[in-house]
């Protein structure tokens, strides 16, 4: 999408109260779900695939990036919680660590992020993000060492970048 006249924001809604009778579970056990990064994963890649023409999903969950456009550039989808991290998912949890070569080897194989925060499901912002923006941030120090930030920085700090690249 680099170089496109594209807008970096959506907003995904959904009907909590039929997704709720659908389910056959309360809405309150709704939201609990899809709030979880885990669980709501998979259904935002398709949501998003199913909003660009010509996208499609990676061929297998281990490919290194979950989608692909109508040109052929690859795409890594992650959820917005109380943090959000751009390295590979191989660097994040327990005895695992970051490496900033891998880092960048991922920002070179993909285009992008796309970032849904889920914390106000069931209307659900979702963020456009370069991968050079993730690059420039990363390299200026305001990534932090391991590119983990917490939510309002996502919001203080990545937003507003995407505001000045739409309004150019």
């Amino acid at each position: 999408m680099q170089g496109r006249d594209i807008t970096h924001k959506l907003l995904f809604e959904w009907d909590l109260a039929a997704l709720a009778a659908a389910l056959h579970i309360p809405p309150a056990d709704v939201e609990i779900y899809f709030r979880d990064g885990r669980r709501i994963s998979f259904v935002l890649e398709r949501r998003i695939r199913d909003s660009f023409d010509g996208w499609h999903l990676a061929p297998s969950e281990g490919a290194g990036y979950d989608l692909v456009d109508d040109r052929g550039e690859k795409w890594e989808v992650r959820s917005v919680s109380n943090s959000i991290y751009f390295c590979p998912s191989y660097m994040v949890g327990s005895g695992r660590k970051f490496d900033e070569s891998g880092f960048f080897r991922k920002l070179d194989t993909i285009d992008g992020y796309i970032c849904s925060d889920i914390t106000t499901f069931p209307k659900v912002p979702v963020y456009v993000i370069p991968s050079d923006l993730i690059r420039r941030l990363y390299v200026d120090g305001k990534l932090g060492p391991t590119t983990l930030i917490r939510r309002a920085k996502f919001y203080s700090m990545v937003v507003p970048e995407l505001d000045a690249i739409d309004s150019r």
